[in-house]
């Protein structure tokens, strides 16, 4: 019990003296010991380091999971070094939902068929992303974290007690000065009755401070090389957070890449369902004039014959191919990226395709894969 009250009342006098101190150095009525120039510019780029890498972890978490709460479910399971239960992505759910309301359309009707087709381009989307999202987490977020929660504590708890000894050397500094001014003032105003003792122990207090400055100015000099080699190991967190940088680039180009796979795949199962609603329109078209017009001939059942089919004077362009076409039969026009052909229509066309002809090669395409120039 005694130790213990000695020690808190020698710690409360050691806090004591570092208030004192530092309070005189911010009213200008102390001297600081000032740091070199390359320890102070050392301490800048880890406290940029930090900022940076921070505010960077923190928008990546965003980006990832733009859910608030989830990120705080998250956020708790780790805290309590839990495994958050997995989540299913949106476009999986997405997915899940088209994929069910074409059961209850009917899967062989035209719009069940097509939910069918673009909920399963929405899983393998949401597939991909929870791939990304993973890959994500421990190549670039993980290693953020592990600085933020490991190095950059160590190196803020060395600055801190760096500091204290700062403070420690700098009050041993005034100690010591204040010792031999009043050394020297009684040098210079001797009192004759006591002038061998009160010489004595001026003399003591100056050996005494002397002492106490040789030590702390020992204690920080060792604490200041802990801590300059911990800020120049921020070179090797940038080295390490650049390769971790590469990984996160290369996950995000593989995942936009499966997603655009994906999505011209899709294009092209879309870009043929068209064909089977062309001659329906221009049926039904047909139909309800005849009906209006008091006309009792058939309807039109013929398809369109492309070989019959003649550019117009005028009103045909240039047209930049944005993706492949694979043609789904002889009436239409094979595309490759990048190309440029003419296109134009012709009358009862459905409005999403055009004729296209690329030098002696005729057929219909659609517009979606089309960039029309003026």
């Amino acid at each position: 019990m005694d130790f213990n009250v000695k020690k808190l009342a020698s710690g409360a006098g050691l806090f004591f003296t570092r208030a004192v101190q530092f309070t005189e150095e911010k009213l200008g009525q102390a001297e600081k010991t000032e740091l070199d120039a390359h320890f102070e510019n050392l301490m800048s780029r880890a406290d940029c380091t930090k900022n940076w890498t921070e505010k960077i972890y923190r928008q990546t978490e965003v980006l990832l999971q733009p859910n608030p709460s989830a990120r705080i479910e998250e956020f708790l399971y780790e805290k309590l070094d839990r495994k958050a239960p997995s989540r299913i992505t949106n476009g999986e759910l997405l997915g899940q939902y088209m994929q069910d309301a074409a059961k209850e359309f009917g899967p062989g009707t035209p719009y069940g068929s097509t939910l069918i087709q673009v909920g399963e381009c929405e899983r393998r989307l949401g597939a991909a992303e929870r791939e990304f999202l993973q890959t994500s987490a421990i190549s670039f977020l993980t290693p953020l974290r592990n600085f933020l929660e490991g190095d950059w504590k160590t190196i803020s708890k060395e600055r801190r007690l760096l500091e204290n000894l700062r403070l420690d050397l700098d009050a041993c500094k005034t100690r010591l000065k204040k010792a031999r001014l009043a050394e020297a003032k009684t040098a210079m105003a001797p009192d004759f009755q006591e002038t061998r003792p009160r010489n004595y122990v001026l003399s003591a207090s100056a050996s005494a401070a002397e002492h106490e400055l040789r030590v702390a100015q020992t204690e920080f000099d060792r604490q200041a090389e802990v801590t300059r080699l911990l800020l120049e190991g921020i070179s090797s967190t940038h080295v390490n957070h650049l390769r971790c940088l590469h990984e996160f680039v290369e996950a995000q180009a593989a995942y936009y890449k499966q997603c655009h796979f994906h999505m011209q795949e899709l294009q092209k199962e879309l870009g043929r369902l068209p064909n089977a609603f062309a001659l329906n329109s221009t049926h039904s078209m047909a139909a309800a004039g005849s009906a209006a017009e008091g006309i009792s001939s058939p309807v039109e059942t013929d398809t369109l014959k492309i070989e019959e089919v003649q550019a117009p004077a005028t009103g045909t362009r240039k047209a930049k191919v944005l993706y492949d076409y694979d043609a789904a039969d002889s009436s239409e026009l094979s595309l490759l990226a990048d190309e440029l052909i003419t296109v134009y229509t012709v009358p009862g066309m459905d409005s999403d395709w055009l004729i296209g002809e690329r030098g002696n090669q005729k057929g219909k395409v659609p517009v979606t894969y089309l960039e029309l120039l003026s």
